[in-house]
C-alpha cells in the first residue's frame, strides 16, 4: 500500500518538483500552497507524513507544527526551510525540531536527501549512496 504524504509549501515550483519526486518514488502526494489549506487537507485525509515549509504567510510552518502536535495522533513531520537570513533559518529549524518535527532539512537540499528522510520515517529504510543525485 502506497504511503500518503501531505506537502505544504507556498512556492509552487518547489511544491511541484517535490511532489513529482515523491510520486515517482511510489508515494501518494497531496499538496497545499498555504497553511490553512494544508491543515484542512490534513484533517480530511490523515496522511502518513507531513512535509511543510517554515517560511510562509500565516500560518507559517511553526504554527502548523504547533497545531499538528496537539492532534490526538500527531503526524510524522519533516520541516524544510531556507527563507530569510541563514542564521534565522537555522534557528527556526532548530525551533521546529524542539517543537516535535521528526526531521528538519535546510534548503537548498539534494533530492536524495529528502527521499532518505521520507524513506527513513515511512519505510524504515535508507537509500544507498549510489542513488545520490543532485536535486
Amino acid at each position: 500500500m502506497a504511503r500518503r504524504i501531505l506537502l505544504i509549501d507556498d512556492d509552487e515550483l518547489l511544491r511541484t518538483a517535490i511532489g513529482d519526486l515523491l510520486e515517482s518514488n511510489g508515494y501518494i502526494v497531496a499538496s497545499a500552497g498555504a497553511g490553512d489549506a494544508g491543515l484542512a487537507m490534513f484533517r480530511a485525509a490523515r496522511p502518513d507524513l507531513v512535509i511543510t515549509d517554515l517560511t510562509m504567510p500565516e500560518p507559517n510552518g511553526l504554527d502548523i507544527l504547533r497545531t499538528l502536535s496537539k492532534e490526538a495522533q500527531p503526524p510524522r513531520i519533516i520541516v524544510i526551510s531556507g527563507g530569510g537570513e541563514r542564521l534565522d533559518s537555522l534557528s527556526n529549524l532548530r525551533q521546529a525540531q524542539s517543537l516535535g518535527a521528526d526531521r528538519i532539512l535546510e534548503k537548498p537540499f539534494r533530492a536524495n536527501a529528502l527521499l532518505e528522510l521520507v524513506d527513513e520515517i515511512l519505510e524504515g529504510t535508507e537509500r544507498k549512496p549510489a542513488d545520490a543525485r543532485a536535486g
